[in-house]
C-alpha cells in the first residue's frame, strides 16, 4: 500500500525544492500535483521566475493550459531547442484538464536536458488525484522532480502559518493570527496574500500584527464576527453576544445565519469533547493530551482558541452542552424555513442566544 503523503512532509519536500530553485539546481521534469494549489502555484511561480532570465525568457519560456492544449502539442514543444540560451521552459498549467495527459510519457520518458518541462495538476478541479500506477506517472518520477501538494488539517495550519508570517519579516498575536483564520478560513493561498498584503502596509519599525492591524488592513472588524461571536458565547458574554447578534441581523449577506449556526455548533462539539477527555481524566487516570493532539482530538485549529476553551470549560457541564447542540440542530432547520415562525435570520439568532445562556 502506498505511503499516504502527510502536511509536514509536504511542507518539508517544498521546502527542498524551493532550496534547490535558489541554488539553481534544476531538473528536467516537475510533477506538481495534488489538492492544495497554494504549494503548486509557488513553486511553478519560483521556477518560473529563476530559470531564465527577463530577456530569454520572450524566446525561451512556454505557458500552455491544460483546457486548451493537448499532449502531442506539449512534446512538440518540449523538443524544440532553445534560442540563444541554455534552456528552454515550458509550463502546463491546469493540467488536470487536458485530454490524454498520460500520452506526454512520450516526452517524459527520455526528456531532453535543454528543456524543463513543468507540470501543474491540481485535483481539486476534478475531484480525483492524478494515477500514480501509469507509466507516465513512474517515468516522471524516474526522470524529475514529483511533488505532491497536501491540503492541511485545521490543527496543521499553525505552525507553517508561523513560519509564513516569519518569512515575510513580520510577528503576530496569537489572537490576530486566530482572527485570521477564521475569516480566511483554510484556504493557504489566501491566508498567503493578506500576510503579503500586511507585510506592505506596516511601517518598517512596527512589524508586530495586532487584532487592530487585522481590522484595518484586512477589513474584518474585531468587534463584529464569528470568531468574536464565539469568544462572547464561551464566556457567557450576554450583551456582547447580543450586540454582535444585531450587528450580524443588520449584514444578512456578510453574515449569514447557517454559516453562523455551523460555527456554534462546532465550539459546542469541541467543548462535549473536552468536558469528555477531562472526565475521563478524572474517572479513569486517563491522561489528557498534549496540546497539539488535543488541537486534533477536539477539532480546534490553532492554539488561541484551544487555550481560551481550556480556561472557560468550566461553564459548559455536559448536561448543558448536550441540549444546546439539539438547540443548534433546531435552529439549523429554522433557518432554512422549516417552523421559522416568520422571523428573518437576525431575530432567530437572538433567540437561539438566549436560550443558549439560560439553558440548564
Amino acid at each position: 500500500m502506498a505511503k499516504t503523503m502527510k502536511f509536514g512532509d509536504c511542507v518539508a519536500d517544498y521546502r527542498a525544492i524551493m532550496a534547490d530553485v535558489a541554488a539553481r539546481r534544476f531538473h528536467p521534469i516537475y510533477l506538481l500535483a495534488g489538492d492544495e494549489g497554494f504549494f503548486i502555484d509557488a513553486i511553478c511561480d519560483a521556477l518560473g521566475g529563476s530559470i531564465l532570465n527577463e530577456a530569454e525568457r520572450a524566446f525561451n519560456q512556454i505557458t500552455v493550459y491544460g483546457l486548451d492544449t493537448d499532449a502531442g502539442a506539449v512534446v512538440n514543444l518540449c523538443r524544440q531547442m532553445p534560442m540563444m540560451g541554455s534552456y528552454q521552459v515550458v509550463i502546463v498549467r491546469e493540467a488536470q484538464q487536458m485530454s490524454k495527459l498520460d500520452q506526454l510519457v512520450h516526452y517524459t520518458s527520455s526528456p531532453q536536458k535543454s528543456t524543463i518541462l513543468i507540470i501543474c495538476y491540481k485535483n481539486k478541479e476534478q475531484g480525483r488525484g492524478i494515477d500514480k500506477r501509469t507509466t507516465f506517472f513512474k517515468s516522471c518520477q524516474k526522470n524529475g522532480v514529483v511533488f505532491e501538494s497536501v491540503r492541511p488539517r485545521d490543527y496543521e495550519v499553525d505552525s507553517w502559518l508561523n513560519t509564513y508570517v516569519a518569512s515575510c519579516g513580520l510577528d503576530i498575536q496569537p489572537k490576530a493570527l486566530a482572527m485570521l483564520k477564521e475569516h480566511v478560513g483554510m484556504d493557504l493561498s489566501r491566508m498567503a496574500q493578506e500576510i503579503q498584503k500586511l507585510s506592505v502596509s506596516l511601517p518598517q519599525n512596527d512589524r508586530k500584527v495586532t487584532d487592530n492591524h487585522i481590522e484595518q488592513y484586512i477589513g474584518l472588524s474585531k468587534e463584529f464576527n464569528t470568531f468574536e461571536l464565539n469568544d462572547a458565547v464561551l464566556k457567557q458574554d450576554v450583551a456582547r453576544a447580543m450586540r454582535i447578534a444585531d450587528h450580524f441581523g443588520h449584514n444578512p449577506k456578510s453574515y449569514p445565519i447557517t454559516l453562523t449556526i455551523n460555527i456554534l455548533f462546532g465550539l459546542f462539539q469541541q467543548l462535549f469533547l473536552l468536558n469528555y477527555l477531562m472526565w475521563q481524566q478524572r474517572r479513569k487516570g486517563i491522561a489528557l493530551p498534549n496540546d497539539n493532539e488535543l488541537m486534533r482530538e477536539i477539532r480546534v485549529n490553532n492554539l488561541y482558541q484551544l487555550k481560551e476553551i481550556k480556561m472557560n470549560v468550566g461553564r459548559w457541564d455536559n448536561r448543558r452542552v448536550f441540549g444546546i447542540l439539539g438547540l443548534l440542530r433546531e435552529y439549523d432547520a429554522k433557518s432554512k424555513g422549516i417552523d421559522s415562525g416568520g422571523l428573518d435570520g437576525g431575530e432567530l439568532l437572538k433567540e437561539l442566544l438566549l436560550k443558549i445562556f439560560t439553558i440548564r
